[in-house]
C-alpha cells in the first residue's frame, strides 16, 4: 500500500471519528459539565445567602440580648427602688411605733409619779396630824420639840 493512501484514510477515519465524537458525544458531556457549573455556583449563592442570613440572625440576637440586658437592668433597679422604700417605711414606722411607746412609758411614768405624790401627801398629812396630836397633848419645849421632829423624821 501506499503511504499516502494510508496517511489519508487514517486522516479521513480521524475525522470521522472526530465528527462522530463532536455531534454525538460532546454535546452531553458539555450539558453535564455546564449543569454542574450551575449546580456549583447555586450551591455558592446558597453559600453566601446562608452566611448573610446568618450574620442578619446573629446581629438580631445581639440586639435582643442587649434589650433584655437593658430590660433586666430596669427591673433590677425598680427592684432596688422598691426595696428602699420599703425600708424607708419601715424606718418610719418603727420611729412612729417607737415615739408611740416612748409617750406611753412616760404618761405610766406621769401616773406613777402623780400616785407616788398622793401617797407622799397622805403619809404627810397623816404625819402632820399626828405630829400636831402630839403637840396637843403635852406642852412642847424645845428638846420635845426636837425629839418629836426625829420622831417624826424616823417614821419616814
Amino acid at each position: 500500500m501506499l503511504p499516502n493512501l494510508t496517511l489519508v484514510i487514517q486522516g479521513l477515519a480521524f475525522f470521522a471519528v472526530t465528527l462522530l465524537v463532536m455531534k454525538f458525544i460532546w454535546p452531553p458531556i458539555i450539558a453535564a459539565m455546564e449543569e454542574r457549573q450551575q449546580k456549583i455556583a447555586e450551591g455558592l449563592a446558597a453559600a453566601d445567602n446562608a452566611r448573610k442570613d446568618l450574620a442578619q440572625a446573629q446581629d438580631k440576637a445581639g440586639e435582643e440580648l442587649k434589650a433584655a440586658r437593658v430590660k433586666a437592668n430596669e427591673i433590677i433597679e425598680q427592684a432596688n427602688a422598691r426595696a428602699g422604700q420599703l425600708i424607708e417605711a419601715a424606718k418610719l414606722e418603727a420611729i412612729a411605733e417607737g415615739n408611740r411607746q416612748k409617750a406611753q412609758a412616760e404618761a405610766e411614768i406621769e401616773a406613777t409619779a402623780n400616785r407616788a405624790r398622793e401617797d407622799l401627801r397622805k403619809q404627810v398629812s397623816a404625819l402632820a396630824v399626828s405630829g400636831a396630836e402630839k403637840l396637843l397633848r403635852r406642852e412642847i419645849n424645845a428638846a420635845d420639840h426636837r425629839a418629836l421632829i426625829d420622831e417624826l423624821a424616823t417614821q419616814l
